[in-house]
C-alpha cells in the first residue's frame, strides 16, 4: 500500500486526525525514521484522539447557544463583585454537575452575571458536558409552541437530558399558570439528575413572589435550591464601567 492510499482509506474511515498526523510524519522524515513502529503509531492514535474530542467540544458549543461568547480566563477579578478565584475554580472543576446539583447567580443589573454563567457553561463543554442556554421567556415560548404542535413531551425529555440548563433572566416577569407547571415539569425531571444554572436580577428570597402561587413556588424552588451552589454579586454595574473607560479613552 502506497502513502497516497493509505492517506486515503484513512480519510474514507473518517480518521482525518490520524491522517494528518501521518502526513506530518512523511514530510518530516528525520524526525520520525528511527522511532519505533509502535510509537509511531501512538502518535497517530494520540491525534486522531485529540482531534475527536475539539470537534466534540466545539459542537458542544455551537449547541450551547451561549448569548456571549466567554470563557473562564477572561472573567474579571479586579472589578469588585463578590466573587473570588477560588470559587470559581472550585465550579470550573464541574464535579458539581457530575453530582446533579445546581447553581445560582444573584446581581444587580449589568454586573456580569450573564458573562459569568456563559463561561461556567463554555468550561463545561470542554469537559464535554452537555449544556443549553436559554433567557426563561424563550425556554416558556418554546414550551407553549411546543404544546400547539404536539412535541411538547419530547422537549421536556430532551430539557431533562441536558447535563447542564442554564436559564437566565429569572423572574423578570410574572409567571402564567401554565408556566408555572412548565417549570415545575423541567425541575421535577431534573432534580438530583441533572444540574440547573439559574441567572437572576432578584435576591432568592424575592423568587417566590415573582412565581406567584406558593404551592407551585415550594415545589419548584425546593428543587432548585436544596443542593445549590450560590454566587451572590455585588458592585458597580460592569456596562456603565466599561462606558465610563471608553468615554475616558475618546476624551484622550
Amino acid at each position: 500500500m502506497t502513502h497516497t492510499q493509505a492517506l486515503q482509506q484513512l480519510r474514507q474511515l473518517k480518521l482525518s486526525g490520524m491522517a494528518d498526523a501521518l502526513v506530518r510524519q512523511l514530510e518530516q522524515t528525520g524526525t520520525y525514521d528511527n522511532l519505533p513502529f509502535t510509537e509511531r503509531l501512538q502518535l497517530l492514535l494520540d491525534e486522531e484522539n485529540l482531534t475527536r474530542t475539539n470537534r466534540k467540544q466545539d459542537r458542544l458549543v455551537r449547541q450551547a447557544h451561549f448569548k456571549l461568547k466567554a470563557c473562564m480566563q477572561d472573567i474579571d477579578y479586579q472589578h469588585p463583585r463578590n466573587i473570588t478565584r477560588s470559587q470559581i475554580a472550585r465550579l470550573a472543576q464541574a464535579d458539581w454537575i457530575e453530582k446533579g446539583q445546581n447553581l445560582l447567580i444573584t446581581d444587580p443589573c449589568g454586573s456580569g452575571k450573564t458573562y459569568l454563567a456563559c463561561a461556567i457553561g463554555h468550561n463545561a463543554c470542554l469537559h464535554e458536558i452537555t449544556v443549553r442556554y436559554y433567557r426563561l421567556s424563550r425556554l416558556l415560548l418554546m414550551l407553549t409552541q411546543a404544546k400547539a404542535d404536539g412535541s411538547y413531551h419530547k422537549q421536556l425529555k430532551l430539557l431533562a437530558k441536558l447535563q447542564l440548563l442554564i436559564i437566565d433572566d429569572w423572574g423578570l416577569e410574572p409567571l402564567k399558570p401554565a408556566h408555572r407547571n412548565d417549570l415545575l415539569e423541567i425541575m421535577d425531571d431534573r432534580h438530583g439528575a441533572t444540574s440547573t444554572m439559574i441567572i437572576s436580577q432578584l435576591p432568592t428570597d424575592q423568587w417566590y413572589t415573582g412565581i406567584g402561587d406558593n404551592t407551585l413556588a415550594d415545589a419548584i424552588l425546593d428543587r432548585l435550591m436544596h443542593n445549590a451552589h450560590r454566587l451572590q454579586l455585588k458592585g458597580e454595574s460592569m456596562r456603565k464601567r466599561n462606558s465610563l473607560l471608553t468615554q475616558d479613552e475618546q476624551i484622550k
